[in-house]
């Protein structure tokens, strides 16, 4: 954010029940969290916004485009997100990881934000981590989680992608990477971090808001 935010406006979303929005006991679906962006975007009054989205954010862009279109967006930036997220391996690993987090949320806490990072990063930021992710309510986080993976099907959402697309991955994910070159081919650009983690844009920032500018400056006008 500080880097963008010397060349652009930068918004940062806390998706409901995450951070320091409310926690509801409803509307955990991607469809809902999109349309709680759009609200967004039209309160604001944004124009030609660039989106991004990371992790599960990834699924909820593509449902915004699927409801709404690209014609009030300027570009969508996808960050290391399951696309598609339904694999055999991957539901059998979600559905263990959610019954995990019933037994014992703290230490799933500890093990999932410690495995974000390949670069090492002080403890006292780790833990301010760990609590973040702690705030939102473990039958929630397993709601998200749940309906994150119940979604096998963009078919509709990269039928309405039309303007380019940014798709930013660690090398894990390069399955999801050949499968939206092959749907979209040249609409979509594809950078691979090679030596980091989930959160690479934690791990090197510096290259992150690089690929994103580089990306944004050359959307159409």
């Amino acid at each position: 954010m500080d880097g963008l935010s010397k060349q652009y406006r930068v918004i940062a979303v806390d998706p409901r029940s995450q951070g320091e929005s409310g926690k509801t006991t409803y509307g955990h679906l991607p469809e809902s969290r999109a349309r709680d962006y759009k609200q967004l975007v039209d309160r604001l009054g944004l124009e030609q916004p660039v989106l991004i989205g990371w992790s599960m954010g990834c699924g909820e862009l593509l449902s915004y485009v699927e409801q709404f279109g690209e014609d009030g967006v300027g570009g969508l930036v996808l960050v290391d997100g399951l696309i598609p997220a339904q694999s055999p391996a991957i539901v059998s690993v979600l559905e263990g990881w959610a019954t995990l987090l019933q037994q014992d949320r703290r230490k799933e806490a500890d093990i999932f934000v410690r495995s974000m990072y390949k670069t090492p990063k002080p403890e006292e930021y780790l833990q301010r981590v760990i609590r973040a992710t702690m705030e939102v309510p473990t039958d929630t986080a397993v709601t998200l989680i749940h309906n994150m993976d119940a979604v096998s099907d963009f078919t509709k959402a990269f039928a309405r992608i039309h303007r380019p697309m940014l798709y930013v991955y660690e090398p894990a994910l390069q399955p999801s990477a050949d499968y939206m070159k092959a749907k979209l081919g040249d609409k979509v650009r594809l950078v691979r971090f090679d030596g980091e983690g989930h959160a690479l844009f934690v791990d090197d920032p510096i290259k992150f808001n690089r690929v994103v500018y580089e990306f944004v400056e050359s959307l159409p006008k």
